[in-house]
């Protein structure tokens, strides 16, 4: 009798789990009524340009009130602008009566100044009257106006850059914005900037935007104060929620014939369905939305006052899925009011599941989400953290959440194939961008360089020419480094401190990087850590110096290197479900760090942060497949470039200074070959150069 093979769609790679220290912290209000993001961003209020950056259900929209009502009341900004993306989300700034709480004003906004809650398309063609009621607000004694991206970019287009003049402008998710010349919304940020007579404060909760194109040029950036605050505090503050769990499962056939092994019709649940224009899309919307259905159970007709369809399970409980695919709109602007309604969120059983298309990501509101069942990869890293974070809000009796990504399995006889890897690349990226997010902050000093007020260094306290990891209250840890590199200018230290989850996220979405570190046996870790990381560096931070450039390197690639460390001597030491979140991934760094007799930048650069990842890979998929995953990418291995050759070149005059002779060829250390190779490239190059001249 054989053995049952398990379905391909139980197959997890590569999983992020994380359980929260359940300190309740994230909910405690001060005496102003501010919870800890809130008051952090507070402090900063002074500050003309303020970027925040927080994940979702941080409370950022309150935290914008509070500024924006110190500005108007205290600073002489005329008006405030709130400018959203989509009009849904309009209503997280509706008034607020803050004093209730303990602030000193109440958020109040007219409704005809909410535009967002105005009938009519955000097209000045269709719906002029928004534009025109952007200008009567400006000549207006009002204070507050909501509008849509869309709404701002027209109005600011007919009215002029003058027009907001001594005005704060608040953009809610600014990753929607771009450096791009073609990013209109980007482009007017510019000139806001560039004549300095406007307050601006940027909302997002993920920076980096999933594309190479930055959200703020460097020379713009560096006039923001940042405020951040992770989701590691985020979690670990939460009062119910337990524990997050991040995986990409993966089916072959129609996905809608794979789901059911995915969809517990007790689990409240929000399932995206692919794009039509995907692969993974069966292209039809509305059958694909019926499959589902009918994989929860029997149909038993509609709640005529929600229009939520009412599914008898095989367990006998009735349940309500809203169904936000159908293109009927009067019928689905009554489910979008039903979920929108006080009681949608009061009342956890007033819906079970949601069906999904382009609806239901960022600033949607559901607390009582469990599971993001998400169908077909999303190019996009963002919208990832956007759709996990649907699933991350606190509510009671929600112990655990999760977030899965369905997608095709290439098969090895499938002319597709090249683009299903391609698809395997990025969700395994997103899913090592993730585990980095979850992380703690970091803050990397040299070997010796002294204690640091209010961090924790265990039993034995901070012990000087010893190895030193500390942690602080707000979850922040303290690594020593033999041989670390400090930045030298005041940007390349804001980097070091607030974007190396924007730096990694550069490095794990190229796609060269992330293939050789995958699937090359011959890889040498330095070639990713040194080269592909510095170059990374190079063309994002242009600006810097090469000192400034080497030191945000070495600090990515160390914060980088802890996170899947730890997570694997987590794994390793099969850590307690119970066990507290900090605990248990500090625990796992200091296990690592440890393990060492030292922790220098050299050990750091020796390891090949996608190892593990491979290793889950090689345990979720079949040998027959997985070969073919490797011939794919094997076949179109790079070859060396002048450019790597010549960055190859300068660490082999670095290796020369430190043991006063150049790289060998022979050598049994794979990187001093490497670095050989490259001088010898550009030796080679060099006498082409002279002979054919």
């Amino acid at each position: 009798m054989t053995t049952p093979q398990p379905s391909t769609v139980d197959k997890i790679i590569p999983a992020a789990s994380f359980k929260t220290a359940h300190t309740g912290a994230s909910a405690k209000s001060d005496e102003l009524g501010m919870r800890p993001m809130q008051a952090r961003a507070y402090e900063k209020r002074g500050e003309q340009y303020l970027l925040i950056k927080s994940p979702p259900a941080s409370g950022k929209s309150r935290a914008l009130m509070f500024v924006a009502l110190d500005k108007l009341t205290n600073q002489g900004v005329r008006q405030a602008i709130i400018c959203v993306p989509e009009r849904s989300i309009g209503a997280s700034f509706g008034s607020e009566p803050l004093s209730k709480y303990g602030f000193y004003a109440d958020w109040v906004v007219a409704p005809q100044w909410n535009l967002c809650n105005t009938p009519g398309a955000d097209d000045p063609k269709v719906a002029k009257s928004k534009v025109k009621a952007v200008g009567e607000f400006l000549t207006s004694d009002a204070k507050v106006l909501v509008c849509t991206h869309a709404t701002f970019r027209f109005a600011f287009d007919e009215l002029g850059v003058e027009a907001f003049d001594n005005r704060l402008v608040a953009i809610d998710e600014f990753h929607h914005v771009s450096a791009d010349a073609g990013n209109r919304l980007g482009a007017q940020l510019a000139q806001m900037i560039g004549r300095d007579k406007a307050h601006i404060v940027a909302m997002t909760g993920s920076y980096f935007r999933g594309d190479a194109i930055p959200v703020l040029a460097p020379e713009d950036e560096t006039k923001f104060e940042t405020v951040t605050y992770t989701y590691y505090e985020q979690l670990n503050g939460y009062e119910h929620l337990k524990v997050l769990d991040i995986g990409y499962s993966f089916y072959t056939g129609p996905y809608t014939e794979k789901i059911s092994a995915l969809l517990d019709p007790t689990v409240k649940t929000i399932v995206h369905i692919p794009s039509v224009n995907s692969k993974e899309s069966l292209k039809d919307k509305h059958r694909e939305a019926e499959d589902i259905m009918n994989h929860l159970g029997d149909w038993q007709g509609v709640d005529p006052e929600t229009g939520f369809h009412l599914i008898r399970t095989a367990a006998g409980q009735v349940i309500k899925v809203a169904d936000l695919v159908d293109d009927d709109a009067a019928k689905r602007d009554r489910v979008v009011s039903a979920l929108k309604s006080p009681k949608g969120r009061d009342d956890r059983d007033f819906v079970d599941v949601i069906i999904a298309l382009g609806m239901a990501k960022e600033g949607f509101d559901w607390i009582w989400c469990e599971h993001a069942l998400t169908v077909g990869y999303r190019s996009s890293l963002t919208e990832i953290i956007q759709i996990i974070g649907r699933a991350t809000r606190d509510a009671p009796g929600k112990t655990r959440a999760r977030f899965t990504n369905l997608i095709a399995e290439p098969a090895a006889d499938d002319p597709l194939v090249i683009d299903a890897i391609n698809d395997y690349l990025k969700a395994i990226a997103a899913s090592l961008l993730m585990e980095q997010v979850l992380a703690p902050r970091f803050d990397f000093t040299p070997k010796d360089a002294g204690p640091k007020p209010g961090f924790d260094y265990g039993e034995e306290g901070y012990k000087e020419g010893e190895l030193n990891v500390g942690v602080n209250a707000q979850g922040q840890m303290h690594f020593e480094i033999k041989g670390l590199k400090l930045p030298t200018s005041i940007e390349a230290t804001r980097i070091c401190r607030e974007d190396l989850n924007e730096v990694i996220a550069s490095f794990v979405q190229d796609k060269a990087a992330l293939e050789r570190g995958m699937f090359d046996p011959e890889v040498v870790p330095e070639e990713l850590t040194q080269l592909k990381m510095g170059k990374i560096i190079r063309e994002k931070y242009p600006e810097l110096t090469e000192e400034d450039q080497e030191a945000v390197r070495q600090h990515a690639v160390a914060a980088m290197t802890l996170t899947q460390q730890a997570k694997a001597a987590i794994s390793g030491a099969g850590v307690d479900g119970d066990l507290k979140a900090n605990t248990a991934f500090i625990d796992g760094v200091r296990k690592f760090a440890l393990s060492v007799t030292d922790l220098d930048i050299d050990l750091i650069d020796r390891v090949n942060p996608f190892s593990a990842t491979y290793a889950v890979l090689a345990k979720a998929m079949d040998e027959k497949t997985l070969l073919q995953v490797q011939a794919v990418i094997n076949a179109k291995k790079d070859k060396l470039t002048y450019d790597d050759a010549r960055a190859l070149a300068e660490r082999a005059l670095e290796f020369k200074r430190e043991r006063g002779r150049l790289p060998s060829l022979t050598s049994q250390d794979a990187w001093e070959r490497k670095m050989a190779e490259g001088v010898a490239f550009l030796q080679r190059h060099a006498a082409k150069a002279t002979t054919d001249g």
